[in-house]
């Protein structure tokens, strides 16, 4: 049975959570959850105890037990649930749509493989390359050139 305990004072180790559960029967593992880039603990572990009841004892007695001065609180963990792929779908300011999980370029792409259906990316106009008549980097509109507009789309 795998049990979740949460609570956990900055400073309880995987070590000293172990030391808690063996108490109640023989444990697979024990493991504070720490921050990745900090590696500070994140103040709640698994412990894992292969028999089910000594488990069950080990939640029903230690729970609320004072541990480095903060009551641990102790339950069942449950299935880690599936969580949804990140960086794929969506619009933003930025870009949007397709590609997967890799690290976008400015207009929606991923670097690595093309992606697709960045912004503006299926109109042919490139913010980098495409300054049209402008002349000023691309924040000058007054001439009406470029992406939007320009004097040929009006009829003139």
């Amino acid at each position: 049975m795998n049990l979740y305990v949460s609570n956990l004072a900055y400073t309880v180790s995987d070590d000293d959570l172990r030391r808690v559960f063996e108490v109640y029967g023989a444990v697979i593992s024990a493991r504070v959850i720490t921050d990745r880039e900090t590696g500070r603990s994140r103040g709640f572990g698994f412990v894992e105890m292969p028999d089910d009841q000594a488990a069950t004892a080990a939640l029903n007695d230690a729970n609320n037990q004072d541990l480095s001065g903060r009551p641990m609180k102790i339950v069942e963990a449950r299935p880690k649930e599936a969580r949804p792929q990140a960086g794929g779908g969506g619009r933003s300011f930025v870009g949007g749509g397709g590609g997967g999980g890799a690290r976008r370029d400015f207009d929606g792409g991923r670097r690595d493989q093309g992606g697709g259906g960045g912004r503006d990316r299926d109109r042919g106009w490139d913010r980098e390359r495409d300054r049209g008549d402008r002349g000023s980097g691309g924040r000058d509109r007054g001439d009406r050139g470029g992406r939007r507009g320009g004097y040929e789309d009006e009829g003139w």
